[in-house]
């Protein structure tokens, strides 16, 4: 039986439950042609007519049937079903009986091309899952985790691209599977919240992806350290009311051209129609919109429209299953097919004339915002989009540019968790006559700080201090971190507002700001208690090593004077003037003499005995230069050695620290200065290091206060903060800083990894440096009343303990002079009595 052109039959084959409502695909295969029908432009002189069938989903004997029963009704060609094992029986009668099939879902194709009579509009997933490697590599994702849905039984044959990407490109992947007999997901959920899987690709459906969203939700895992992409291309169609404002990175595909003013009039009379079938409450789709399935529907059926109007003189044949006699017109139609050019909803409509698949498409990426799915990126006042086709790949629109020059609104009325620690002048609890509860607890610099930072950007927050009290350190035997860097990690809090020094280990596992505050490590240690002058004071001008190279040379001087006027014929003299020509001759630069004429020059008095001779006048006026420099020296620092009192410490360096072992030196356990001296490579520090480790117990202290408590009442050196010294100094005078700074160190707000808070924050925290409210608040938590200068001393009064050593002297040597008096009556009366037996 054979009939005109003028009327043709298409056959459609879809799946759907007993008693239920028509599908969207149906409904789009019916509106399609009935488009075509009222129209006219397109085929003007044919009338479309069709067969629709329907079976039971996964029955395959079903769908053969199904389709054998449209050959015999002479269908042009098969339109669906959807199920991969309905597809694959229907799609090889239609081989077999030479007509077309049209597939409007993704089917793994074989790779002998078989299928010679088999076209799909479903963009070929090799190109997709190229597109999704793009926004991988675009969001610079380092790990990703593969969520798939195996219901179809294809499992990860359509993301082949991205399973190939670690072994090409620097991507750790993780791949999970949802679960098939249930929707329930959160087991699976929760299980990625536990390992920190921040970053998912779900590959589903989108009635999966609605489930998925709801129980992520439920979960606490729609939130801005959160990024999703969905494979389906029917994200713009859900319901994302309750996830607006959750802060949820959520980004897919769309091939839906909805920007074209004939897609969005079509789409709007195919709202009109199908309101007589809601969607179902359980799909997650808004009423009205028209889904990629029903999209692709409409325009394959205009796709075979057009290669109708191509033809010319083809007869639709009868078909029989059993008797293998193919359609003899089915080879030159099913090229038509493929050749022909459309541009439909979903865009232009191209195939590859080979395996009949479409690999050449164009994408919009889509992004989650507060005020519905946009393109991304968004840029004010424009309507530039992201695109994604096969030969160019990924073109997103300037991404800086999208972002928003106020940088209030991604923060604006949010409540941020705030981790911090008790540390004057940081953050401190704030005394009051009446109870205080919440942030109006605490005061100090880093609350103002957060205030300020508050002001600028809009969001709420609520302060808490670290449940265990410790900075964050990590533990090299079990790997885990404590303090505010654990919960940063576990995204237990938003951020951490606290003197927190930015580090290369903690920077690896959390994000910081630019620094607030820099700073460097320094040595607290108490002032050392001031000594007195002795008595004997008036000798410390002079070292004792220049008191005995003085006497050395007074002595040295005495000899040289001595021989040299030996020497010299000009100091010998005449005794008896009256007998000139007497042969006795004297010299008066006896040793003794030589030494009193030294003594007299030094302490300059001089003596009766002048030199004569030019000889020993050079010696004379040497000696005399040389008492001139050393008593001027020492009059010069007399008085300041006698008037002030002298402060020695034992230490004054880092180095002294680390060359002794008496003075205990440590720092605060499991902060940034411990991990300092821990790795560093500077051998006064490393040995430093083995000092602390070596005592770890006894010198090591919980915290800042301890520290300070400790120099204060023991003989212990605190290593520290420059800023923490600072204040401290400033309020306690019996405390200084010992030396300069050990290193270069910096303050940051601390961020969990990835988040959309840190750029923010730290454009906040520059604004506030310009400013200059980071040096005011300084100014206002450092600036103590200080320490009273020290006493002048400029007209104190000497008394007997600066200068009794004089007078102790004074009465050591009248009482040698008494005895050597004694001494030289003795001598002289001995020598009388001998002279006297001699006579």
């Amino acid at each position: 039986m054979c009939h005109k052109v003028h009327i043709l039959v298409e056959g459609g084959i879809f799946e759907s439950t007993e008693s239920g409502p028509s599908g969207a695909e149906e409904l789009a295969f019916k509106f399609a042609l009935n488009t075509i029908n009222r129209n006219r432009t397109l085929l003007p002189n044919t009338t479309l007519t069709y067969d629709i069938q329907r079976i039971n989903i996964f029955d395959s004997f079903e769908a053969s049937r199904k389709a054998c029963d449209q050959l015999s009704l002479g269908v042009a060609a098969i339109f669906g079903p959807s199920h991969s094992s309905s597809a694959n029986a229907v799609q090889s009668i239609c081989n077999a009986l030479g007509v077309p099939h049209i597939q409007t879902r993704w089917k793994h194709q074989v790779s002998d091309n078989r299928d010679s009579y088999y076209v799909s509009l479903f963009p070929d997933f090799s190109s997709l899952s190229r597109a999704i490697l793009d926004l991988v590599h675009f969001f610079r994702w380092r790990t990703v985790t593969v969520v798939y849905d195996d219901s179809t039984g294809t499992g990860l044959i359509r993301l082949q691209e991205l399973i190939k990407a670690p072994s090409r490109y620097n991507i750790r992947l993780k791949i999970r599977q949802l679960p098939t007999e249930t929707k329930d997901a959160k087991p699976l959920l929760k299980e990625m919240k536990k390992s920190k899987e921040f970053h998912v690709i779900f590959d589903c459906g989108h009635e999966m992806a609605a489930w998925i969203l709801k129980q992520a939700l439920a979960m606490g895992m729609m939130t801005e350290y959160y990024h999703y992409i969905f494979t389906t291309l029917d994200l713009f169609a859900l319901d994302m009311e309750p996830y607006r404002f959750s802060g949820v990175n959520m980004t897919g595909f769309r091939i839906l051209n909805t920007d074209n003013p004939q897609v969005s009039s079509i789409i709007e009379k195919w709202s009109m129609e199908r309101l007589q079938a809601p969607p179902k409450p359980d799909s997650g789709l808004l009423d009205g919109f028209m889904t990629t399935d029903a999209a692709l529907m409409y325009d394959a059926v205009h796709v075979v429209a057009v290669a109708v109007q191509q033809a010319s003189q083809i007869t639709v044949s009868s078909l029989q299953c059993n008797r293998h006699k193919p359609w003899r017109f089915g080879g030159r139609f099913i090229n038509l097919i493929k050749e022909a050019q459309w541009d439909g909803l979903t865009g232009r409509v191209l195939f590859n004339r080979t395996n009949g698949l479409r690999t050449d498409f164009d994408l919009d990426v889509i992004s989650l915002k507060e005020d519905g799915l946009h393109k991304v990126p968004p840029l004010l006042g424009s309507l530039s989009i992201g695109t994604w086709d096969p030969p160019s790949g990924l073109n997103m629109t300037d991404s800086h540019k999208s972002k928003t020059s106020n940088i209030t609104d991604s923060l604006a009325n949010k409540s941020l968790r705030v981790s911090t620690i008790l540390e004057e002048p940081y953050v401190m609890f704030k005394k009051s006559d009446k109870p205080l509860y919440g942030n109006e607890r605490f005061e100090g610099f880093c609350i103002d700080l957060l205030k300020e930072l508050a002001a600028i950007l809009g969001f709420r927050y609520e302060v808490r201090l670290v449940e265990d009290g410790r900075y964050g350190v990590l533990d090299e035997s079990t790997g885990q971190w404590n303090g505010m860097v654990r919960e940063l990690i576990d995204h237990v809090t938003d951020l951490a507002v606290a003197p927190l020094a930015i580090t290369y280990v903690r920077e690896k596992v959390i994000d910081f700001s630019k620094p607030f505050m820099t700073l460097g490590i320094s040595i607290l240690y108490r002032k050392p208690n001031g000594t007195n002058p002795g008595v004997f004071s008036f000798l410390n001008p002079l070292s004792p090593d220049i008191w005995m190279y003085i006497l050395l040379a007074c002595l040295g001087v005495s000899c040289v004077l001595f021989v040299i006027a030996r020497f010299s014929p000009y100091e010998w003299y005449n005794p008896h003037p009256c007998n000139p020509d007497s042969d006795v001759v004297e010299n008066n630069f006896t040793l003794l003499n030589s030494f009193w004429f030294g003594v007299g020059a030094l302490m300059q008095q001089g003596s009766e005995l002048m030199p004569k001779a030019l000889s020993t006048r050079i010696v004379g006026g040497i000696w005399w230069f040389f008492t001139l420099i050393i008593i001027s020296s020492y009059t010069a620092n007399l008085a300041a050695f006698l008037t002030v009192e002298r402060m020695e410490s034992p230490i004054d360096s880092a180095d002294d620290l680390a060359k002794q072992t008496k003075i205990p030196y440590g720092v605060v356990e499991d902060g940034s200065t411990m991990t300092f001296f821990k790795k560093t490579k500077i051998s006064t520090y490393d040995k430093m290091w083995e000092f602390m480790n070596s005592r770890r117990s006894s010198v090591m202290v919980q915290n800042v206060e301890e520290g300070i408590q400790r120099v204060l009442t023991s003989d212990y050196a605190f290593l520290t903060e420059s800023t923490t010294i600072e204040f401290v100094t400033q309020r306690n005078c019996n405390l200084t800083q010992i030396g300069g700074l050990i290193d270069s160190k910096a303050y940051g707000v601390g961020t969990p990894m990835g988040s959309p808070y840190r750029d923010k924050i730290t454009i906040a925290i520059l604004q506030l440096q310009e400013e200059g409210k980071l040096h005011m608040m300084k100014e206002k938590w450092w600036r103590g009343n200080g320490c009273p200068e020290e006493e002048s001393k400029e007209a104190s009064a000497l008394g007997v303990q600066n200068i009794g050593g004089i007078f102790i002297v004074l009465a050591a040597g009248l009482v040698l002079s008494v005895f050597v008096a004694v001494g030289e009556v003795l001598y002289k009366s001995k020598q009388n009595a001998q002279m006297e037996k001699v006579l």
